[in-house]
């Protein structure tokens, strides 16, 4: 039997949503994107959502927005996928990593120790889809408000350190009742090809900041910004008379078109009515299954404040090696089952290495890394397949022991 690891799901609507683009005579940005962000701020209830080419995209926009740069400092977790880390340095500032909790996520006591006068950003990751502890990130920002050096006329407006959730990987998932999206000042979404919900590339941009900001307004200049700082986007040109337009910004070319938007206005209705939940039965499956196997780590699903969108499976082996992991991961992959690991820590990675980034310093990160398989989870597994998965898991796991 051979399962992939993660394949997009594409279904009769996707199709037709797609032609319908196609046929309309207009594929770049226009009418289905402003859907998708509709029906993100729909399902989410995010004050305002834009949607970009890429959550990296959405990132550098957002730290960009609050005027980040050179000498700044922003402070993410060295678990993450590098695309957090890549956003701060290409808004000019520096990514001051910090270490994570057994939950995989960021820890806030670490956040606390990395605060400085530099600090003008916090990118919490929900890793696997699990949500951060965002009150406890709150607070801790209004404990630390004194040391705020505000540079920029949107960080005095805000007056403290801005949160952006890092939610690549958790659209659908709540924390204390409300969906991600509206929880922190901005919150990007990925919509890549193996996320939950795709638009093949792509991805969201929500925005909920508090008062005096008015969200629709940070929303007008955020799409001039994602549109090289023009004033009109294409579809809006395209209209007789409406050829005139604007620079008005020193933007950056990041808009979604509307050719992957539409496989998003498929998808988003969808998802949040049925494949979650398919991903949930599948996620509970491998929790009853591997919750007897004295070998395992489960990965977090559910507590009174928060509900995982089962992005990824992390199911990690207890009291092993790096080396032993991989042993292991090449029996399943022999088995046709396609597994992944979900992170590999920033300072392993040649580029942070190179910037002076040390895994020493970062324990649970490695430690959480070194016994990590990520598992097949998407709504297409078969009540065959799943069983196939666990069973050559439990195999090559005991055989390896």
């Amino acid at each position: 039997m051979i399962i992939p690891f993660s394949p997009p799901y594409i279904n009769k609507a996707v199709i037709h949503e797609v032609n319908s683009a196609l046929e309309s005579g207009w594929i770049t940005t226009g009418p289905k994107v402003k859907l998708l962000e509709e029906l993100v701020c729909k399902y989410t209830l995010a004050s305002n959502t834009l949607c970009v080419n890429s959550a990296t995209s959405g990132l550098i926009l957002a730290l960009k927005w609050f005027g980040v740069k050179p000498g700044d400092e922003v402070i993410i977790p060295a678990y993450t996928y590098a695309a957090t880390a890549l956003a701060v340095i290409h808004a000019g500032a520096t990514p001051v990593m910090v270490d994570v909790e057994d939950d995989f996520n960021i820890s806030v006591a670490q956040i606390e120790k990395a605060i400085t006068n530099k600090t003008k950003a916090i990118i919490p990751v929900d890793i696997a889809g699990w949500p951060c502890d965002y009150d406890a990130i709150y607070d801790l920002i209004t404990k630390k408000k004194t040391l705020f050096n505000p540079t920029h006329q949107n960080q005095t407006k805000l007056g403290r350190i801005l949160i952006i959730a890092d939610s690549a990987h958790s659209i659908g998932a709540t924390y204390k009742n409300k969906f991600l999206g509206s929880v922190t000042d901005i919150t990007v979404f990925s919509f890549h090809a193996v996320k939950n919900v795709t638009t093949a590339e792509g991805g969201a941009v929500c925005i909920n900041l508090p008062e005096p900001f008015s969200n629709q307004e940070e929303y007008n200049y955020l799409r001039c910004f994602s549109l090289n700082g023009q004033t009109k986007d294409a579809f809006t040109k395209s209209k007789a008379g409406s050829w005139r337009y604007d620079i008005i910004y020193p933007g950056l070319k990041i808009n979604m078109p509307d050719i992957l938007a539409a496989i998003g206005v498929a998808q988003m209705p969808e998802y949040f009515e049925k494949t979650l939940d398919s991903r949930k039965e599948i996620y509970k499956y491998y929790q009853t299954f591997f919750s007897d196997k004295a070998w395992a780590i489960l990965p977090p699903y559910k507590s009174e404040e928060r509900l995982s969108s089962c992005h990824l499976y992390a199911l990690r082996i207890k009291d092993i090696s790096e080396a032993t992991r991989d042993t292991i991961i090449n029996k399943i992959s022999k088995n046709g089952v396609a597994v992944n690991v979900h992170f590999q820590p920033l300072p392993l990675l040649t580029l942070f290495k190179d910037m002076g980034y040390n895994i020493d310093y970062f324990p649970k990160a490695y430690n959480n890394y070194k016994c990590e398989i990520s598992l097949p989870i998407y709504p297409q597994l078969t009540k065959e397949q799943l069983k196939y998965i666990v069973e050559t898991v439990e195999g090559a796991v005991e055989s390896t022991l």
